[in-house]
């Protein structure tokens, strides 16, 4: 559960957000209708927008009036993180039938449409990017940022050494390497690339990513001990997947009450770097606590 402040600033960056990606492919008709209509299930499919939430929160927390283009990077963010989440549930990945307590899109649609959809959600992010409005130099550097995140230096890397990691048992240094490209990568890039949008120092962006990579393991932590203590309905996704499908997890390594206290830990290390950043910050200490108290 948000706090309330939390759930306000929640609900206005989603409308912005939302707002940007519709707009973005509302063109798609005639001959593009399908993809455009497995694009937009895949983007509107539910979703807390954590990732939205940490570009806003990172950009106010060094600039507190900072809105321009904001919704342009948190929409390219939030459109990479879908197409993860589409190419993730597909047979040949995680063979998931279940998103959100809806139909993975390759069962609401079919696969070829789920894979178009999601090789044009990632494009989609890069031409969001290209299209905002700042300097050539700000372009650059977040187009990089999110390329770097995304691809074969971390999400991707992460998937892939997850899915070689099925029926293998893990050290916890190696558990964590495959997280903070898989899960963490993104959420790093979320928060620099808001920093940056607000002109963040290299001290800020350090202590930003000091945050980053707390609540980017944080909230994996918190997943894996949800995919035991919860159930199918209240996840929105089958309970016990990883167990099912033999993947090592915080809790298979850790214990339950291992688990817990690994998330208290990276809970404690996300505020201690923010410590410099004063109440402008407090939006960023807020989502640190939602992922670590959340039940879905």
């Amino acid at each position: 559960m948000m706090e309330p402040a939390l759930t306000a600033f929640s609900q206005r960056v989603k409308h912005a957000v939302d707002a940007r990606l519709e707009h973005a492919i509302e063109h798609l008709a005639g001959s593009g209708a399908q993809l455009k209509a497995a694009m937009h299930y895949s983007l509107t499919n539910g979703g807390k927008r954590v990732r939205p939430l940490l570009v806003y929160a990172s950009a106010q927390a060094l600039k507190p009036d900072q809105e321009d283009g904001l919704d342009w990077v948190a929409a390219a963010v939030e459109s990479i993180h879908a197409y993860s989440l589409v190419h993730d549930d597909l047979p040949a990945m995680d063979d998931d039938d279940l998103r959100r307590g809806k139909p993975t899109t390759h069962i609401a649609f079919d696969e070829a449409s789920a894979i178009l959809a999601g090789d044009a959600l990632q494009t989609l992010a890069f031409e969001l990017l290209a299209l905002a409005p700042f300097t050539a130099e700000l372009k650059v550097g977040l187009i990089t940022q999110l390329a770097s995140a995304s691809g074969a230096k971390g999400m991707v890397l992460g998937q892939a050494i997850d899915l070689a990691a099925v029926n293998q048992q893990l050290d916890l240094t190696q558990l964590e390497r495959m997280h903070r490209h898989k899960t963490g990568a993104l959420i790093c890039a979320s928060v620099a690339m808001g920093a940056l949008a607000a002109g963040a120092t290299t001290e800020q962006l350090e202590a930003l990513q000091r945050y980053a990579e707390a609540i980017g393991l944080a909230f994996q932590v918190q997943d894996d001990i949800l995919d035991v203590t919860s159930d199918t309905q209240t996840l929105g996704k089958q309970q016990g997947a990883d167990s099912s499908h033999n993947k090592p997890t915080y809790v298979s390594l850790l214990g339950l009450e291992g688990a817990k206290a690994k998330a208290q830990e990276l809970h404690r290390d996300a505020h201690q770097a923010l410590a410099r950043l004063g109440s402008a910050a407090d939006t960023l200490r807020q989502l640190a606590d939602y992922i670590i108290e959340r039940k879905a």
